[in-house]
């Protein structure tokens, strides 16, 4: 008994307790600030706790980045196979899976570093580094060296840059493959894999660290040294109007299909289409309100503009139809809430909900003259309007942003970045609307030069188009040797 008593006297009384031995941690008032800050999705750095990944950002954006992903494979497989003809159907597949496996190797190797990096605007880095510095991020994370489980603050301060890599990569490979729609039924699978590599080397990459990058050009509400302080919150430029203006540029350069104008080149299947559709529509509130980078508020508003600007415009469209012709088709309610997604994007996390309804009655109506009039006037031959919608609409949805942009929505355009940059005078002055034409004008001058120069480098060396045979046999056998649809025994 007298052992046993002793212990418990030597572990109650006379052992010192174990903060004597140990450092004091985080106070209370410290652990209330962090959480404070997580929940609001701000800089922790002022509590004197170090940012670390937070499992409820960490969660949303890791889905954000699935739904993205999804609206690829297999939304785009679905809703680009639907639109084209039987023949031509698997080689919608094979893009879309062939062109996110080059993209993510591509991302892994040098894309993501050149545009979230930053050591291009090191101090101490050489001068020509400097010089660059706003249209190309760094190389410090060529073949992800150093991207972990510890968030890149300068993009997020709650998720893993491993995550925020990946939510990135998703973004990257949706651009590329809406490109392509203008060509579809056209293009040769080799000439497509070629310049996709080139196209985001020379196109993608430095739009998107402009728009986005820490130091990027057009980046007005988180560089504070941006030149053109716009706002973009998910891809009117890096996305939208990227691939737009380069599905234009692509097919005038490759020429009409066959037979275009003389023979009926009509959709396949509008239940693909329509299936599509829905894909297309769930995945982008991945897109947008993923795009918040954490699970708060101005997720919240992006899911709500989303839902709205895409219901008007689907709504919008085949109503024009309705007054026109009599009939409302179901091609018009998919294309409508396509167009209505891609004008709200770069919008949805700026302005309130009355601005999403003007967005997605100005994007239905514009892409529904876009994609008949404006191209019957002009007679190119954008197979699946890809720039009817995307080019278009990105376009309408960046002016109305400047118009709509909303203090009430997003707080950011009034803080200490944007005080700095300009951006939030031109935000109170009413003057947003002019920087956004000027950002949509450089977005021009990177994507159809640059565009141009890449198809044409394709179609110089190893050639665009397949021969007239192979055109009208289709692309599925000659290029796959396989076929949509069998009948067996």
């Amino acid at each position: 008994m007298k052992p046993l008593l002793a212990a418990v006297a030597a572990i109650f009384f006379l052992c010192p307790p174990a903060s004597a031995h140990a450092e004091a941690g985080p106070g209370i008032e410290q652990r209330v600030a962090y959480a404070e800050a997580e929940r609001a999705n701000a800089d922790p750095s002022g509590t004197g706790i170090a940012a670390s990944a937070s499992p409820a950002h960490t969660s949303w954006v890791m889905v954000s980045a699935v739904l993205v992903l999804f609206m690829t494979l297999p939304g785009l497989v679905l809703f680009y196979g639907g639109l084209v003809r039987q023949k031509n159907v698997l080689s919608m597949a094979a893009m879309c899976l062939g062109v996110a496996a080059l993209v993510t190797i591509l991302w892994w190797a040098a894309g993501y570093s050149l545009v979230f990096g930053c050591n291009f605007a090191a101090e101490g880095a050489p001068a020509w580094a400097a010089a660059i510095a706003p249209f190309l991020g760094g190389t410090e994370h060529f073949f992800l060296r150093g991207v972990g489980s510890e968030p890149n603050t300068s993009y997020a301060y709650w998720i893993p840059q491993s995550v925020f890599c990946v939510f990135q990569l998703t973004f990257a490979i949706i651009t590329a493959v809406l490109v392509f729609g203008a060509s579809a039924e056209r293009m040769k699978f080799s000439a497509v894999m070629l310049f996709t590599a080139l196209w985001l080397f020379l196109v993608y990459i430095p739009l998107a660290h402009m728009v986005w990058g820490s130091t990027g050009l057009l980046n007005g509400v988180w560089n504070a040294g941006s030149a053109v302080p716009a706002i973009d919150f998910a891809g009117g430029m890096v996305v939208e109007m990227a691939s737009g203006y380069s599905a234009l540029v692509l097919c005038l350069v490759l020429g009409r299909r066959a037979g275009f104008g003389k023979e009926p080149m009509m959709p396949h299947s509008m239940v693909l289409v329509a299936v599509g559709t829905g894909i297309l529509w769930v995945g982008w509130y991945g897109f947008n309100a993923g795009s918040a980078l954490a699970a708060d508020s101005i997720a919240a508003n992006a899911f709500l503009t989303t839902t709205l600007a895409a219901a008007v415009a689907s709504f919008v469209w085949p109503a024009i139809e309705f007054v026109r012709r009599g009939k409302p088709s179901v091609l018009g309610f998919c294309s409508g809430a396509v167009a209505g997604l891609v004008g709200i994007t770069p919008a949805c996390g700026f302005v309130t909900a009355g601005g999403a309804i003007l967005v997605g009655a100005a994007a239905g109506a514009g892409a529904y003259l876009a994609c008949t009039s404006l191209k019957s006037v002009f007679g190119y031959d954008d197979t699946l309007d890809v720039f009817g919608i995307h080019g278009v609409c990105g376009t309408i949805g960046l002016i109305l942003t400047g118009l709509l942009a909303s203090t009430a929505a997003n707080p950011n355009l009034l803080g200490t970045v944007a005080e700095s940059n300009g951006l939030a005078a031109a935000v109170q002055n009413g003057s947003l609307w002019w920087v956004q034409l000027k950002a949509i004008g450089i977005t021009l001058l990177i994507v159809v030069p640059g565009t141009s120069v890449v198809a044409l480098a394709v179609r110089t060396t190893i050639g665009m188009r397949p021969s007239e045979e192979v055109e009208a046999q289709g692309l599925d056998v000659n290029d796959h040797g396989e076929e949509g649809y069998t009948v067996n025994g």
